[in-house]
């Protein structure tokens, strides 16, 4: 069942998920905090490809497993973290998330396993496998003020891209 916040969308192909993910660029703001979770091969990266290019990024995008964290610049900076690594609540408070935050959007992949150390005002996007190989489920779920404000133009902005 999903509560008035969640807005769930199928995928049949990477290029899918991107779109969605261009079409959820276009209502960001500086600030904003994305939390994608999903199993191994999921989506997280493709989701954050689609992101990046939809705000004009030109270099590759590529998942920060090792490095933690990588920031590309486009129309708006982008914050991709992967906290995949991360054994302690303690590490997490330590990536000066609140910094990011301040200066452009973000993405942490795996975002899950530190929501305590997180900001309640997020958007949630949990990326699942569907029946076939490319089949995903993309269940995005608006937590605190300031996405749901802006939750009409978020079914608005991937209803068209789906």
């Amino acid at each position: 069942m999903n509560s008035s916040s969640d807005v769930r969308l199928s995928t049949a192909a990477p290029s899918e998920t991107q779109a969605i993910a261009a079409a959820i660029a276009g209502i960001v703001t500086d600030g904003d905090l994305m939390v994608l979770v999903g199993d191994l091969g999921a989506g997280k990266t493709a989701f954050t490809q689609g992101f990046c290019a939809a705000l004009d990024v030109t270099e590759p995008v590529t998942s920060p497993t090792f490095t933690l964290a990588n920031r590309y610049e486009g129309r708006l900076t982008v914050n991709h973290l992967d906290v995949y690594r991360i054994e302690a609540l303690e590490e997490a408070r330590d990536l000066a998330l609140t910094e990011l935050l301040d200066d452009g959007v973000t993405l942490i992949e795996w975002g899950d396993v530190i929501l305590p150390a997180l900001p309640d005002d997020r958007l949630d996007v949990r990326i699942t496998f569907g029946e076939g190989d490319d089949d995903r489920v993309l269940a995005l779920t608006a937590v605190g003020a300031r996405w749901t404000a802006r939750l009409d133009e978020l079914r608005a902005a991937v209803g068209a891209a789906a």
